[in-house]
């Protein structure tokens, strides 16, 4: 019997200490469930998700839509993770694999926060700099997407109805955003048109620390290693690792969306996700 119980204790450690892509994330009774599994299973939903939607008609939405209702929505701070290699402290970095987003702290940290990418064919890598922030804002579908998803209104202004949700930080000069969401199932998945969804009470902390200029590396994949656990060296920090936490950007710092008036009449709608 005790052997049995050493047995069992060796493999949970082995689970617990082992590559993220082995970790164990919960248990039923049929055994473990590994992250790669609840991967597998979402892509296979909206797999079949993305078969059932070319039998639909195209929905029509009203060339102007109002976005509705623009709540006051707390932030939720995201989990700290460990890096094991130095980053630049401010910066963001996205894994486009694992669909993470990472806010460089102080001290090889980091805040992590799920995110979709974009589904296949419209995924991308590169640098670019945060251009503006901005609250609530509209959204103007451009040429190419009205192309692809016929009966799209020409714009819509912020509001609880738009898929870009509570906040959106604009990538350079490219049509690309890191911003919230009217669907929070849309979060962790491949299903953008290259954009980056968080759910609005992550979007609404990451935009209160991440200020205009904030380095954004968007890559395949992160070659550094991450950990949720902490490693050996933090239990003798002597207080010289710097702050841990980024000060909230100031309000002179926000950039608030001018959202325009529409000329239709509110809808109860919702835009379907770019």
């Amino acid at each position: 019997m005790r052997r049995v119980f050493f047995a069992l204790t060796v493999l949970a450690a082995t689970l617990t200490i082992g590559p993220a892509s082995l970790l164990a994330q919960g248990w039923t009774d049929r055994g473990p469930v590994f992250e790669s599994d609840v991967k597998r299973k979402a892509e296979l939903e909206e797999a079949a998700r993305a078969e059932r939607r070319k039998s639909y008609g195209p929905t029509v939405y009203p060339k102007f839509m109002q976005g509705g209702e623009r709540p006051d929505i707390k932030p939720a701070e995201p989990p700290i993770v460990y890096f094991d290699q130095n980053e630049e402290v401010g910066s963001i970095i996205i894994d486009t694999n694992e669909r993470k987003l990472y806010y460089v702290l102080a001290g090889k940290k980091a805040y992590q926060y799920p995110i979709s990418v974009g589904r296949e064919g419209f995924t991308w890598t590169g640098t670019e700099r945060i251009s503006r922030v901005a609250e609530w804002p509209s959204w103007t579908p451009p040429p190419e997407m009205h192309k692809r998803v016929p009966g799209l209104p020409l714009t819509v202004t912020g509001g609880l109805k738009n898929p870009q949700g509570a906040r959106a930080l604009y990538l350079g000069n490219t049509v690309y955003r890191i911003h919230g969401t009217n669907n929070d199932r849309t979060v962790g998945r491949a299903n953008s048109s290259g954009c980056f969804r968080l759910t609005n009470e992550h979007v609404i902390h990451l935009a209160s620390i991440a200020k205009v200029g904030t380095k954004v590396k968007v890559l395949q994949s992160y070659a550094g290693g991450v950990s949720e656990n902490a490693p050996m060296f933090s239990i003798f920090d002597f207080g010289f690792g710097g702050d841990e936490k980024p000060a909230a950007a100031s309000s002179k710092a926000k950039t608030k969306n001018a959202a325009a008036k529409p000329s239709a009449t509110s809808t109860k709608k919702k835009v379907a996700s770019e």
